[in-house]
């Protein structure tokens, strides 16, 4: 028995996403010198937890799986690259000497470029060592907050799916992308406006408005159009 312990202390590595208690966490450190070996930041809040290598389950993460990382859904995706703003998971790392990011390590893109991103801690990332964490819940995503759905404790299953009330945008994305034209509803005047940039989690208007993303796919104000870049 002490012997499979220690085939499990060892297979657990930094930066590997495990349930623990049924919830997913982050692996960020294992000391096998201490009883507690192994220490996690739970996702959703980024608390910090600490366990023996016994009391997790490892999860690799993969495209359209979705999760609330500090009290925000996100839904993973690979069909697009990352602009500025956009938070990253790096599930696949390949730093060079100048780097010192790992595995499964989320960042926020400061810059891109055709060859990669540049996160806020200065990790130059290609786009092949990242999947595109896009806010809110795709509905044919997978979300992997919980290894067993049937065990969640009523109030946070309740957490969960409000999470999952986000509108999706009408060509099958989560969130408004450069190019969207938007038509004020319930307004006495035609107005439209076209999306010309986005930062964090701010959508900038043609006619000088700002908005949260939030706000601009609240449909009861706002009604997407069509894709300038479409046409």
């Amino acid at each position: 028995m002490e012997g499979d312990l220690f085939v499990k202390l060892f297979q657990v590595r930094k930066g590997q996403f495990v349930y623990y208690n049924n919830e997913l966490h982050r692996v960020y450190g294992v000391k096998p010198m201490y009883k507690q070996s192994v220490h996690l930041i739970r996702l959703r809040d980024l608390t910090q937890h600490l366990t023996k290598a016994a009391s997790v389950e490892r999860y690799k993460p993969k495209e359209l799986d979705s999760f609330i990382f500090n009290q925000k859904a996100y839904t993973l995706r690979n069909d697009r690259k990352a602009e500025e703003g956009n938070y990253i998971l790096i599930h696949n790392p390949m730093p060079d000497s100048l780097d010192t990011y790992s595995l499964n390590e989320i960042e926020m893109v400061e810059t891109a470029d055709k060859k990669g991103v540049v996160t806020s801690n200065s990790h130059g990332v290609k786009h092949n060592e990242y999947l595109l964490m896009v806010p809110g819940r795709a509905n044919d995503s997978h979300p992997i907050d919980y290894q067993d759905i049937e065990g969640v404790e009523p109030e946070n299953l309740q957490d969960i799916e409000s999470h999952n009330l986000m509108p999706n945008h009408p060509n099958g994305e989560l969130l408004p992308t450069l190019g969207d034209i938007y038509k004020k509803r319930n307004s006495n005047e035609l107005f439209e406006a076209m999306v010309v940039a986005i930062k964090g989690q701010t959508v900038y208007l043609g006619c000088g408005l700002e908005l949260s993303q939030e706000e601009l796919m609240n449909t009861d104000i706002w009604e997407f159009q069509y894709n300038l870049l479409d046409k």
